[in-house]
């Protein structure tokens, strides 16, 4: 388990991210459109999963806006924007903060995604959703980055993202 904070009082989670250089899990998780998706649709692609309490606090918010804006100068890269959201409200945010470059995903239908990458917090008032995270993936599903933000109301390390991905 990681063990974090959450303005500043401590959490856990209900392991630890998955080790660099290791196949990562797999996972079906559903779309603004309500469809599932899995790692294979996005064969291919290298993937930065930023994972997040909620889109609708403060941080996540920014999060998801910054990889937004930077994606876009990086062809061949997909950001998959995951949280407890519901898919109504994950489409709601991007339409009124056009985030349009960003795949906001969500485990509403299968929980087994924060359990199998070790960010579902199991301590703490947010207790039940995800820790804010980032993983990246290479074109062939390996991690080669990890990301467990030790304060939850922090924004994740963006240059070390892109420093990963080369």
């Amino acid at each position: 388990m990681a063990k974090i904070t959450h303005k500043g009082n401590p959490v856990e989670t209900v392991g630890t991210l998955p080790s660099v250089g290791t196949k990562a899990p797999d996972f079906l998780l559903t779309k603004t459109d309500l469809t599932d998706v899995s790692l294979k649709d996005f064969a291919g692609k290298t993937k930065v999963l930023n994972i997040n309490p909620s889109l609708d606090t403060g941080t996540c918010s920014t999060s998801a806006q910054k990889f937004n804006a930077q994606v876009k100068a990086h062809p061949g890269v997909v950001i998959l924007n995951v949280s407890c959201d519901l898919p109504f409200a994950a489409k709601r945010f991007c339409e009124a903060n056009h985030v349009d470059s960003v795949i906001t995903l969500s485990q509403f239908r299968n929980q087994r995604f924060g359990n199998d990458y070790g960010v579902l917090l199991k301590t703490g008032p947010l207790a039940g959703i995800l820790s804010r995270a980032v993983v990246v993936l290479d074109q062939d599903n390996k991690v080669v980055y990890t990301e467990q933000v030790a304060e939850t109301t922090q924004e994740p390390n963006y240059d070390a993202v892109w420093k990963a991905i080369g």
